[in-house]
């Protein structure tokens, strides 16, 4: 069980796994008001970041869970980094199916929403982890304008304009199945820059090491498309945030 070892090429300088920078994460972390001791549990947690900071900066604890043995061992080298490893604990598993053997006080699902086969099913995954009155986070996709072609919609990595939501659409979806928005973090295009454009880096240095290797032709390939394909479609039509949910 584990990721597509290109995924690992891709993001392999990242610490965050989507387009968030540190400083959202910060901003994230004080305008949820964390108490110090507060459980998290975090599904697909990549490498980390997110329980780690806020574990040195909040004092929450908890644990975090992905499928990426890659991601899950910088996310145990970064809670011993930051010194927070008796906060957080970091398991390779199935995100899909996990609950928490005990209900926690903050339950997060940010960027990877595909666990859940969506943003309803996710939702009720982590319910199932969460006491009441918690915090549950989401972090997805949106449009930022309405996609005018197909081009569009594929440029942006969907297959049809209804794989994402308009924000407003997005913010109804949630109050649809019974929880308020109560805070939420929006990525811009600068966020969004520094998490693709740090990815062709990281292509180009793969390649230069690993010309023979299986994969250089999949990863040329990429590398040479993939950064206009951002610019022209992704970078003025796609939004991502996080978003703060409480039951009603």
């Amino acid at each position: 069980m584990d990721l597509p070892r290109v995924f690992t090429i891709r993001e392999s300088s990242h610490r965050i796994h989507n387009p968030f920078t540190a400083d959202k994460f910060a901003v994230l972390g004080q305008a949820l008001r964390l108490a110090p001791g507060t459980r998290a549990l975090d599904l697909a947690s990549g490498s980390g970041e997110m329980l780690c900071t806020w574990a040195r900066d909040h004092h929450v604890t908890g644990t975090g869970v992905d499928v990426s043995t890659v991601f899950t061992e910088q996310a145990r080298a970064r809670a011993a980094e930051l010194g927070v490893a008796h906060r957080v604990d970091f398991v390779h598993g199935d995100a899909s199916g996990y609950v928490s053997d005990e209900p926690v006080d903050l339950a997060a699902c940010v960027g990877a929403t595909w666990i859940g086969g969506g943003v309803a099913g996710t939702v009720e995954l982590l319910g199932r982890s969460l006491r009441p009155g918690g915090l549950m986070l989401i972090g997805e996709p949106y449009w930022r304008q309405d996609p005018p072609t197909q081009d569009v919609v594929e440029g942006c990595h969907a297959s049809r304009r209804g794989d994402f939501r308009m924000l407003p659409e997005l913010i109804g979806h949630f109050g649809d199945l019974g929880y308020d928005v109560v805070e939420m973090v929006l990525a811009d295009q600068d966020s969004w820059d520094r998490y693709q454009a740090a990815q062709w880096l990281n292509l180009r240095r793969w390649l230069d090491q690993n010309p023979d290797d299986e994969l250089a032709a999949d990863v040329r390939a990429e590398l040479s498309t993939g950064p206009v394909r951002y610019v022209k479609y992704a970078r003025e039509y796609l939004g991502w945030g996080v978003f703060a949910l409480m039951r009603r």
